[in-house]
């Protein structure tokens, strides 16, 4: 069997572990069958020259803003982005399954042409997320429904989509929630891999990161609790059965 490899934006321990955890349970394999590297730490050159290494890859989220200015980035940043865009250079040109959760929008939107911007900011939280037409008939969105909750937080989004990609959801506070590119390559605005005790972790994780005013912790994971988020996580389930080899 082959695995799954994630790539990782974060470097706070907790939130990470948390992210890795969760990608596995909710792809419905052991943690052990999905690799982990953290872009921008370690080596990734390999990656772009034996994708058939691995069954899929999964990009995480984190506090990377891919529309920032670059000279407002960290150097890990900008060899994370590097490396990245080496990736996902590979992945597009062989159609290969990718599914990036978060800052998979600004960076598959950005590679690809898209607006990404910060006209559409949502705070941390549940979401309430619409499929397109042709979302629903995607095979990553069987059994979700036509609208469904979701938790996430964000401070770029993608303003105006790639003229080649289909989008597959929306929601009122951000115009792209979910698209593709062919017919194997994802990205989410809303985080499939996040549930409850995920969000809690990334709230105390992110709270001095500009996410929201740490005095509205507290607030933040009320909300976030008051919501029944059980349908993003059927992303994962689809994604493992249609492409684990």
């Amino acid at each position: 069997m082959r695995p799954f490899l994630l790539l990782s934006i974060r470097s706070e321990q907790a939130a990470a572990d948390d992210e890795h955890a969760a990608f596995a349970r909710f792809l419905g394999v052991e943690q052990d069958e999905v690799h982990r590297r953290l872009l921008g730490v370690d080596d990734v050159g390999d990656v772009a020259s034996r994708l058939d290494d691995w069954s899929g890859v999964l990009l995480g989220g984190g506090s990377f803003t891919w529309s920032d200015d670059a000279a407002t980035k960290s150097a890990a940043q900008l060899r994370a982005e590097a490396d990245l865009v080496l990736v996902l250079d590979a992945v597009v040109e062989a159609d290969f399954p990718f599914l990036g959760a978060c800052y998979g929008i600004g960076t598959l939107g950005g590679h690809q042409g898209g607006l990404v911007d910060r006209a559409f900011p949502e705070p941390v939280g549940p979401l309430s997320v619409t499929t397109t037409e042709a979302g629903r008939a995607d095979p990553l969105f069987a059994g979700v429904p036509a609208h469904f909750a979701a938790y996430g937080g964000h401070k770029e989004a993608l303003t105006r989509p790639p003229a080649h990609a289909v989008v597959l959801a929306t929601s009122e506070a951000c115009p792209v929630q979910a698209f593709r590119v062919g017919e194997h390559v994802y990205a989410t605005q809303f985080h499939p891999e996040l549930d409850l005790a995920g969000l809690h972790t990334r709230i105390d994780t992110y709270a001095t990161h500009g996410y929201f005013d740490p005095s509205e912790a507290d607030t933040l994971r009320a909300a976030g609790a008051a919501v029944e988020v059980a349908h993003p996580m059927t992303l994962l389930r689809n994604f493992a059965r249609r492409y684990r080899r």
